[in-house]
C-alpha cells in the first residue's frame, strides 16, 4: 500500500492497556561488536536510576563473531535484559523490533559500540519534563575513533537550550544532522510514524529523523552528550568504500521528497542532492589521503550522480588535483555539513503516517 506516492513504513503498535512504563526504554541493537558493547553498556549503568525508570536491554541480531550474551551477563549482572532474534534479520528489521520491545514512554536507541556521557539521562528527562509538547530531544555528539579518541564534534545547531524553530525539519532534509546515540522519541510518535523503511539501508535514520522533525517539536540540547564511535568494521565504513552510502543518500533523498508539499519539494531535493555530492567529495579527498583510491574514485561517481551543478563541479576540479596531498590519517569523522539557507516551511506539508495497526492484525 502507498500514501502520498511511497509506502507506508513498518506499523508499531501501541503497547496493551496496563503496560507498566518506565521513562525511558534504552534498547541496544547487537550484531558483532561485543569488544565494544562492554564501554556501551558501563555509560548506561553509570547512570541508571533503577529499573522502574529504565528499561535496558540488548538485542542481538544473532551475532557470529562474537557472544554479546557473555558480555550483557557480564556486565549488566542481572541489570540488562538480552535477547536474540530467532535468525538474522537485518538491521533495519532488529531496530524495528527494538521498538516494539520498548515498553518506555521514550524510546533510547544505542548502538553497541556508541556510549552516552555522564548526565545524558538526567538532562534529557530534565529537558522533556519541561516541554511535554516536544516529541523528541537531541543532544550535540562527540565523534571518536575505533579506540576511543575524540576526533570532532557534530555541527552546532542552536547556543542555548531549548526547542529548535520549525526550520530545523528543512535544515535536516538538506544535511543528516542527528544521530541514534543523540536522540530520544517518544514512543507514541513511532506509533504514529511507523518504523524504518527497509528501501534504505544506510540512510535508513535520516528518514526518520526526518519525518520525527516534520511532525513533532524536537529539544535540543548543544552540550556534547554523547559519543558516535567510527571505525573499519562499521557498516557505515564498509558503505563508504563501495560508494552505497552516497547511493543511499540518494534514494533516502528522492523517497523523502514525497513528504513535503509539491511547491516546497523541488527545492529541498535540488539543495539535498547537491549538498549530497558535495560530502561525497569531501569522502573522496580522505579516503584518498588514507589511501583507499577505489574508495575514492566510488564516492566521486556517485557524487556525480547526486548533482552536477557548478558548484559541484567546481569542487571536483580542485579536489582532484589535490587528492593525493596530506599524510596518512585515521577512520576519518563524518564530513563537514553543507547547509544552504533554509526555504520558509510551509503549513501546508504532508507527511505519510501510519495508522493504528491492531496487535491481531
Amino acid at each position: 500500500m502507498k500514501r502520498y506516492g511511497v509506502p507506508l513504513p513498518p506499523g508499531i503498535d501501541p503497547l496493551p492497556p496496563g503496560t507498566k512504563r518506565p521513562f525511558v526504554s534504552v534498547m541496544i541493537p547487537a550484531y558483532n561488536y561485543a569488544d565494544y558493547m562492554r564501554a556501551t553498556l558501563q555509560s548506561v549503568l553509570s547512570q541508571d536510576p533503577g529499573p522502574e525508570a529504565m528499561q535496558i536491554e540488548v538485542v542481538d541480531d544473532c551475532s557470529t563473531r562474537d557472544d554479546p550474551e557473555t558480555v550483557t551477563r557480564e556486565v549488566g549482572r542481572g541489570r540488562i535484559a538480552f535477547s536474540r532474534q530467532p535468525r538474522n534479520l537485518g538491521m533495519v528489521a532488529n531496530f524495528n523490533d527494538c521498538i516494539r520491545r520498548a515498553r518506555g514512554e521514550w524510546v533510547h536507541i544505542l548502538h553497541g559500540d556508541d556510549v552516552v556521557r555522564p548526565d545524558f539521562y538526567a538532562r534529557a528527562r530534565q529537558a522533556l519534563t519541561a516541554h511535554p509538547e516536544v516529541g523528541a530531544w537531541v543532544c550535540r555528539i562527540v565523534y571518536m575513533d575505533e579506540d576511543g579518541i575524540w576526533t570532532g564534534l557534530s555541527e552546532l545547531d542552536a547556543r542555548t537550550p531549548g526547542v529548535l524553530p520549525p526550520d530545523f525539519a528543512i535544515r535536516e532534509f538538506v544535511t543528516p544532522r542527528i544521530q541514534f546515540v543523540g536522540i530520544l522519541v517518544r514512543r507514541a510518535v513511532y506509533e504514529e510514524l511507523g518504523g524504518f523503511r527497509p528501501e534504505l539501508k544506510i540512510c535508513l535514520d535520516w528518514d526518520m529523523w526526518k519525518r520525527v522533525a516534520l511532525r513533532t517539536p524536537i529539544f535540543y540540547d548543544p552540550e556534547p552528550l554523547a559519543c558516535f564511535r567510527l571505525h573499519c568494521q562499521s557498516a557505515y565504513a564498509n558503505a563508504v568504500r563501495s560508494g552505497a552510502s552516497v547511493a543511499d543518500e540518494r534514494k533516502s533523498i528522492d523517497l523523502s521528497s514525497a513528504y513535503l508539499s509539491p511547491e516546497l519539494a523541488p527545492r529541498v531535493w535540488r539543495d539535498a542532492r547537491k549538498a549530497a555530492a558535495v560530502r561525497a567529495i569531501r569522502t573522496a579527498r580522505q579516503q584518498s589521503r588514507l589511501g583507499d583510491h577505489a574508495a575514492a574514485r566510488n564516492q566521486i561517481k556517485e557524487a556525480l550522480r547526486c548533482s552536477r551543478t557548478p558548484e559541484v563541479w567546481a569542487r571536483l576540479l580542485w579536489t582532484v588535483p589535490t587528492m593525493m596531498l596530506g599524510g596518512p590519517q585515521r577512520m576519518p569523522q563524518p564530513p563537514a555539513r553543507t547547509i544552504n539557507p533554509p526555504p520558509t516551511l510551509p503549513t501546508d506539508i504532508v507527511l505519510p503516517g501510519t495508522p493504528h495497526r491492531p496487535s491481531h492484525a
